[in-house]
Formats: structure tokens, sequence, C-alpha cells
């Protein structure tokens, strides 16, 4: 059991103790303490021992005692032995199990009257402190930090070992990148970085704020070199009305009347009934490049891997590296005597890159007994493809293919989109499905998805990069039931998105997560949380192309931009005017 540490109120500023109340030592910590923190000393730590290794013998006697003397017991009953005839051993297990008993007994009984006495001594010293508390001038100020950059608010002179670090790091005796390492303290290293490039650059960085962050978090994972942390508001939509499910969904973002837009679509689909959705695909590729002698032997390795009675051989080798990481597929290229190899495999709740890397590394070292004249040019060769648009994305598709779909009645466009479904209807044609032909788009038949895919992926922690081929998407809408309702729908073939890793770790994301309550893994059901985190991503777009399009058809964009995009204060004056109808 470890040792308490209970804080106390400390006596007057250069005082002595009250009367009655010896002054004890103050308690050591690792970040030198406080003058007022006192030790609660402990019945234990009269032992030779310390405490807990005591327990651990005490207990371990009881328990072996207890054993002993209960299967004697039992043996002396089957051989009709009388039971107050005893050795020597049994003598011994006896005293052993009386003396553990007795210890185990003192121990928590005095441990609990110890904690109601120190808790009367606490008051005590509370009342006799709070007498001169007034009398007692007030503690000084703590010092501000020294590292901020600021001139105004910094000290006159840093700690003189930290100002001999960051000497050393400017002068470039010191990398600043192994500081974490030799100092041991992320926020430390990060002040004195930042302190040192303010000294390069002759740059104050001010608006930078370095403290209230937990660099430890990041260390290895998540930035490098870090000097700060940049604040991005997160405004919360909702609820979204998906699957029978009520969500309300965080957004981050600098974009003035996005969230208010989002908003608006989930209105008028939660007034229409909700919205529904469905995973097509769930699998994350990885595509290595390799290169041979000549053509025909690259095409002698494509035949190999294309052939469905090598899967399975493949398989086990690929999922070797993890217990998530499922190998669902093989798909190749090539490009002259180079091959480019498609890995699609199951990733859990994990988005999965390094997952993935992982199966495809251990089938190419399996590949290299059979095939050595085989090249690896690179673990990834572009077929795969991440973070930039491609056309195998969009047909093949990647990470989760999603489709979402709503209904929004008649009077739901006319009261709360303010526009009429022809309008709509007649918009996106022209715009979305011609308007991105004419401009060769690859994906990017919607009017704005990447907003708010991005703007979710920044507030739960994803890649932003992976918004390129996540924002692929085709938006659909049409007149149904005699042209009197609109039916929409999205299409996304790879949205990319975890629940567990990178950056989903970090304190923020994480409560954006725990919102949607897709936070972490899914134990019941592995990969689900990642899914419905997919789903929401498309749910948020399908709401979001349905504000926006009716907002262009209506001729009221440039207007709520003029009023959210302002810096006007009466954000309730501003919504009412956005509910009330416009002229078109």
């Amino acid at each position: 059991m470890a040792m308490e540490v209970r804080r106390r109120v400390p006596p007057p500023h250069g005082g002595a103790a009250p009367s009655g109340h010896p002054r004890r030592r103050p308690a050591a910590s690792a970040a030198g303490g406080e003058g007022g923190e006192r030790v609660r000393v402990q019945a234990g730590d009269a032992l030779p021992l310390p405490i807990r290794h005591t327990n651990l013998i005490f207990s371990a006697l009881f328990a072996a005692s207890l054993v002993y003397l209960m299967r004697r017991w039992r043996e002396k009953i089957r051989a009709s032995t009388p039971l107050h005839v005893v050795s020597l051993a049994e003598i011994f297990a006896i005293c052993g199990l009386v003396a553990s008993l007795i210890y185990l007994l003192s121990f928590f009984g005095i441990a609990f009257v110890q904690s109601v006495v120190s808790n009367s001594d606490d008051e005590e010293d509370y009342i006799i402190d709070s007498s001169r508390r007034a009398q007692a001038p007030p503690p000084p100020a703590p010092a501000p930090c020294a590292l901020l950059g600021n001139p105004a608010a910094a000290p006159e002179k840093m700690p003189e070992e930290d100002e001999e670090i960051v000497a050393a790091v400017v002068a470039g005796k010191i990398p600043s990148y192994v500081l974490e390492t030799r100092l041991g303290d992320c926020r430390r290293a990060a002040g004195i970085r930042k302190e040192a490039l303010r000294r390069i650059t002759g740059r104050e960085m001010d608006g930078l704020p370095l403290d209230g962050f937990d660099y430890a978090s990041i260390l290895g994972q998540c930035c490098e070199l870090p000097v700060g942390y940049v604040q991005l508001p997160v405004g919360v939509a909702g609820p979204l009305l998906l699957d029978g499910r009520r969500l309300y969904v965080p957004m981050a973002t600098t974009e003035g009347c996005l969230v208010a837009s989002t908003n608006r679509g989930f209105k008028a689909i939660a007034e229409s009934g909700g919205a529904s959705s469905v995973v097509l695909r769930d699998g994350m590729t990885r595509a290595p490049a390799v290169r041979f002698p000549s053509a025909r032997r690259a095409a002698e390795l494509k035949g190999f891997l294309e052939n469905p009675a090598n899967f399975d051989t493949l398989a086990t080798v690929f999922n070797m590296s993890s217990r998530f990481g499922r190998l669902q597929g093989v798909k190749c290229a090539m490009a002259g005597r180079n091959l480019y190899m498609r890995f699609t495999c199951s990733t859990g709740d994990a988005m999965g890159m390094n997952m993935v890397s992982k199966g495809v590394q251990n089938v190419l070292d399996y590949l290299q007994d059979d095939f050595p004249d085989m090249d690896v040019v690179s673990i990834s060769g572009n077929f795969c493809s991440d973070k930039k648009s491609a056309a195998v994305n969009w047909i093949e598709g990647r990470g989760k293919s999603v489709v979402c779909e709503a209904v929004i009645k008649e009077e739901v466009v006319k009261k709360v989109l303010k526009t009429n479904v022809q309008a709509v209807v007649e918009l996106n044609v022209i715009k979305n499905l011609a308007g991105s032909a004419v401009a060769g788009a690859l994906g990017g038949f919607n009017a704005h998805a990447s907003n708010i895919v991005t703007a979710i992926f920044i507030a739960t922690g994803q890649d932003p990069a992976q918004n390129v081929e996540s924002s692929q998407c085709i938006t659909m809408l049409e007149a149904i039931n005699d042209g009197k309702d609109l039916h929409i729908s999205v299409t996304m073939p790879s949205i990319e998105v975890g629940t567990v890793g990178g950056g989903t770790q970090l304190a923020s994301q994480s409560a954006c997560l725990d919102l949607l309550g897709v936070k972490g893994a899914n134990r019941e059901s592995p990969g689900s949380n990642a899914r419905l985190l997919a789903t929401v991503v498309a749910g948020a777009v399908l709401a979001g192309e349905l504000s926006l399009i009716s907002a262009q058809a209506a001729g009221h964009l440039v207007q709520s931009h003029m009023k959210y995009n302002r810096s006007s204060r009466d954000m309730s004056k501003a919504a009412e005017e956005a509910d009330r109808p416009k002229k078109c």
C-alpha cells in the first residue's frame, strides 16, 4: 500500500507552527513540492520492509497456512484421525495463520482509525491556521513561464540550466529533436525549443500557446519537434437522425456558415423522418511496387497473386502481423517490367495504414524466396492510392464505401430550405453533374463534401490529408411521389476513418469521438465503431449538400456568408433572419 500524502494548510509565512502542533517535514515531490505539503506518518513506517512487501508476505502466509490446514483437516476426516492430534508442521501452520490474521486485521483497522484521526487533525490545523491567515503576508505570486517568449511576461532571466540548453540548441551543439529524450520532460523540451526558435528567427510567436497541452501524448506518434499547439474552434451540429440514432456531430472549422448550414440540413432530414445508410465495402489498401528483369517475370508473379488457388497461402502469411488485419484480395497492374500489387484488408476499428503495410511486408518477404529476382522498389507504389485523387479509389473503393440517402418532404423543402423540389433537382444536374464533368472532375460530383469531411476529420483526430480521397462523392437528387418530395443521396466510395490510433487518442479528439459514441475499439464487434463513424461522415455530407444546394437554388448563398462570415456578435438575430423567407 503506497504512502498517502495529504495536503495541509501551511502555517503563517515565515512563522512557527501553532502551539501544540509540531512542525512536520515538507513532502518531497518530483516537481520540488510545496512547503505546505506534509507527509502523514503511517503505522507501517516502523516496519523494516516497505509496507507493500510486508502486506504481500503476510497475505501469502495467511493463504498458504489456510490451504495447508484445510487439506490436513480433510485427510484426518477421511482417516478418522482425531482433530486435536496435531504435528509440528500443523502447529507452525496454525501459528502462521493466527499471526498473519492478526497482522492483516490490525493493519486495516489501524489504517481506518488513523484516517478518522487525521481527518480531525486536518480540521484542527485548518481552524488554527485560518485564525492567523489574516495576519500572514500573502504568498508570492507564481513566477511566469520562462519559455513563453513574451518579454513582458517572462522573468528577467531563465533558469541557468535551461539557458545553457537553449544556447547549445541555437549554436547547433544539441540537435533540437533529442530534447525530449535527454530531458525526459516533453513540456520543458517544447518550451526550450520554442525559445531557441525565437532567438534564431527573431520572431516572438506570442499568439502560439505553449501551456495547456499534453506533449507526452504526441511523442512518437503524432507530431515531432513541437513548439506549441494551434487552437481551432469546434462547433456541434445536430441532432442527425441516422439509422434510428440521434447523433450530435462535432466539426472543427474556421469557415463561417459551415456548421450552421449543416445544422439546417440536419433539421430538414429530421423533420422528414431521418436518413439511412449502408456500408458497401470496408477495406484499407496498400500497393507496393516491384521490378523484374523482364515483363514476362513480372507477369508470372501477377498470375501467381491473382490465382484463387494461392489466396489461402497469401492470406495466412499476410494475417500473421495483426489480430484484426485480414487479407480480402489482391489486384495487380503492370507498367512494362514494373508490377503494382494492390492488397486490400480489413483493419477493425483502426484506419489501418500501418496494419496493412506490415501484412504486405510479410508477403513480400515470403515471395522473395520463390522470386529472388524481384526488386522491391517501394512499399507504396501509388496504386493504393493514399492522399491523392485517383480513379482506382473511385471505382474500387478504399476504407469505407458508404451510401447515405433520405427523402425530404415537400413542405420541409419549402419551410426549412426556402426553395422547391424542382429548383434543387435542376441545379444539381447542371452544377454537380454536368458542371463537374465539364471541369473534368474525378470523384468531385458534389457541392462541397470536402468541407464537412475535413471539419469532422480534424475534430475526431483523423488524418486531414486523407480528405482528398475521402471527399470523393457523387450527390444525386430526384423528384419522387409525383414530383412532390425530394430524394437525395450521397455515394462516397473511400471514406478513410478509424477510432483508435493516430490522433484519435488525443484528449480533445477523444472527447469528440465519445460524443458520437464511437470512442476506441468495439470489443463485441471489431470494426463497428469505425463503420459508424464513416456513416456519420456520409450523413453529415448529405445534410451539407442538401443545405448548400438549396441555398444556391434560392439565391441565399451570398447573403448567408455575408451574415455568418462577418463579425456579428448578435447571432440570435442572424439565426432569425436565416429562417425568414426570402424573395427569389
